[in-house]
């Protein structure tokens, strides 16, 4: 489908259903596929580049594959693109690498713990529990650098994201909106809401992989204390 004057996008996923829970059953399901489908796509197109395609932006079902419309037309990329389609069967993917991340959940580390726990009629202890013992998938990275879109949340803690978004978020703070959840990486503004806070960083400039997070990834977050939050923010810095 043609975006723009130089990006086309690949859709891989169906329309999305709400409702009950046999239909987001079935609506994970999908998206799980079209997830192993866009990674599929990008594993070709990164082993394989094709002169003239500049960049390419997973999304949760979709790639946007933005081109330099002076070397291309649409009709040349989406005729390149149906080859590269045809072969993704072939694709095997990497075993997903398993990324743990410690979390102090609550107080001053997760303004809206409270909130989430009392909306779902639940204790701000097992809002942890349900939140921790989750492995989650790295769908894509995007908003800003390292940000990592994870899903899914478990049923019982899908919540919509604040009305009225933060104009700051500290750099760290893990959130939650609809079926997902996430780690901020930088200091920003956001409307995800706040249940606790990781000392690692997200981002690391000395690192070859810029991102902590990479496309495919199963993230765990694991409960410390206060007290070990400290100890392991000191050890970064």
């Amino acid at each position: 489908m043609i975006a723009s004057d130089q990006t086309l996008i690949v859709y891989f996923d169906p329309p999305m259903e709400e409702g009950r829970a046999e239909a987001r059953h079935l609506q994970n399901r999908s998206a799980l596929r079209a997830h192993e489908q866009v990674r599929k796509l990008l594993v070709l197109l990164q082993d394989e580049p094709v002169p003239g395609i500049r960049n390419l932006h997973p999304a949760y079902g979709s790639v946007l594959v933005k081109f330099d419309a002076m070397r291309l037309r649409h009709e040349e990329v989406e005729e390149i693109l149906r080859g590269y389609l045809a072969r993704m069967d072939s694709v095997a993917l990497p075993e997903p690498r398993v990324v743990e991340i410690p979390v102090c959940y609550g107080g001053e580390f997760g303004a809206d713990l409270n909130d989430v726990a009392a909306l779902h009629g639940i204790t701000a202890e097992q809002a942890i529990e349900l939140h921790s013992e989750t492995t989650y998938l790295v769908y894509f990275l995007g908003f800003v650098s390292g940000f990592a879109y994870l899903g899914e949340l478990p049923e019982e803690l899908v919540t919509p994201r604040l009305a009225t978004p933060r104009r700051q978020v500290p750099r760290g703070s893990v959130g939650i909106a609809g079926n997902q959840t996430g780690v901020y990486p930088f200091a920003t503004p956001g409307g995800w809401r706040l249940i606790g806070r990781t000392p690692i960083p997200m981002v690391r400039a000395e690192s070859e992989e810029l991102s902590l997070l990479a496309i495919g990834d199963r993230v765990r977050f694991t409960p410390i204390s206060a007290e070990r939050f400290a100890l392991v923010e000191r050890a970064w810095q």
